[in-house]
């Protein structure tokens, strides 16, 4: 299996698909004035980071970074196709999303998810890479659909390489 993760930055039919898809899984799990998924045209917008992981041509996971303010962004549309969960591809794209904002110098990320249980693996998955459990961040509102957490400071996550010793 060999996995690319590229930006997005214009309208690409197979991430719409898969966004759309991802909007799809989410009905249910909270009442829609608790559902802040972003639409497709919306990640393409200024100050939003949309990635997406292809195997071939296909969509397999997606994740984006918004802008909250000069040094904290908040990591949106994380999903991974149902048929490739458990293969890592989450974490690879979690990874990829923290290394983008380091370089970058931002030093705190944030996130909101649902509280239902259908988000538990993903509050796994971000409890796993360092994010804690925070108060409602940005234009959000507490909310008990929703579990904000934050991730500061960003640091690569990648393993420090070694010293040139003489």
């Amino acid at each position: 299996m060999t996995i690319t993760i590229e930006r997005v930055e214009t309208p690409v039919p197979a991430v719409s698909e898969f966004i759309t898809a991802h909007h799809a899984e989410l009905v249910g799990t909270a009442p829609p004035e608790s559902c802040h998924a972003l639409p497709f045209e919306r990640l393409l917008a200024p100050g939003v980071r949309l990635f997406a992981a292809f195997e071939d041509d296909r969509a397999v996971a997606s994740g984006a970074l918004a802008t909250v303010d000069d040094d904290h962004e908040e990591l949106k549309s994380m999903r991974t196709d149902p048929g490739m969960r458990g293969r890592g591809l989450g974490r690879m794209m979690l990874t990829f999303l923290i290394e983008d904002a380091a370089r970058r110098g931002i030093r705190r990320l944030s996130l909101e998810t649902g509280s239902d249980d259908f988000f538990i693996p993903a509050r796994t998955l971000y409890a796993g890479a360092g994010f804690v459990e925070c108060a409602a961040f940005g234009r959000y509102l507490p909310d008990p659909h929703s579990t904000f957490m934050t991730l500061s400071p960003v640091h690569s996550m990648s393993p420090p390489k070694p010293a040139h010793t003489r």
